[in-house]
């Protein structure tokens, strides 16, 4: 009895473990409902919609982009769906699908390779829900030939900005390809122009230019909601 009494005397004085958040940067864009499970439950309400997945599928593999990123995740509409009244899933027109194509392409050969796999959060948008969204009217959403991600490694602002802006700048203007950046780490690709926003450096500045002089260093190690979770915070670093 004593000896049971010490051992839990100890355990009860040892400090309790802290609690490490997990990684999950699409928790801030992706409600339930326009989840994985969300989007079997909205496929499989309406007997005609998997067999244009299925098409949608079969048309991007036909172009050399099927698989660099998972298809369902292309239906996803805008994070704002539930307040504006909309669908979390859309299938675009078929019209629009050849817009896609070159965005994907440049993510895929470009960006995935320097960043690592990506989650989509957001791509098309009808016209009233791109309005009550807050898009631009001009949106490239309304068109499907914007893609807007997340990376799934684990990376700070700062890097992924700097890594992007890399990119953009050697690759970017050959493929009329437009980088956005919002707060967080959440940015989008298009191929309708050569253009950027949404970047400031650290010691002030705008655009990739102000982005690209600060270096990869000095950036924090972790985002602070994310303390203890191994992040890049050096864009040249080697990847696995």
């Amino acid at each position: 009895m004593a000896r049971l009494l010490i051992i839990l005397s100890i355990l009860l004085a040892s400090p309790a473990r802290a609690q490490v958040p997990q990684w999950n940067p699409a928790a801030p864009y992706v409600t339930a409902g326009q989840d994985e499970p969300g989007y079997r439950s909205w496929v499989a309400r309406v007997s005609w919609r998997a067999t244009y997945v299925k098409a949608l599928n079969d048309y991007l593999t036909a172009y050399g982009v099927g698989g660099v990123v998972p298809t369902w995740q292309l239906l996803r509409t805008a994070t704002d769906w539930q307040k504006c009244g909309a669908e979390p899933f859309e299938i675009p027109p078929s019209s629009a699908w050849p817009n896609i194509v070159a965005a994907l392409r440049y993510v895929g050969t470009y960006v995935t390779p320097q960043i690592g796999p990506v989650e989509v959060v957001s791509v098309y948008r009808n016209e009233r829900l791109n309005a009550c969204a807050g898009g631009a009217p001009e949106s490239t959403h309304k068109l499907l030939g914007a893609v807007d991600m997340v990376p799934l490694r684990p990376i700070t602002r700062e890097a992924l900005m700097t890594r992007l802006c890399q990119i953009h700048q050697q690759s970017g203007e050959r493929f009329w390809v437009g980088l956005g950046l919002y707060k967080g780490i959440r940015f989008h690709i298009d191929a309708k122009k050569f253009r950027e926003w949404g970047m400031s450096g650290a010691r002030g500045g705008f655009g990739c230019t102000a982005v690209l002089a600060e270096g990869p260093m000095p950036f924090p190690m972790a985002p602070p909601d994310f303390a203890g979770v191994p992040v890049s915070s050096d864009p040249l670093a080697p990847r696995n």
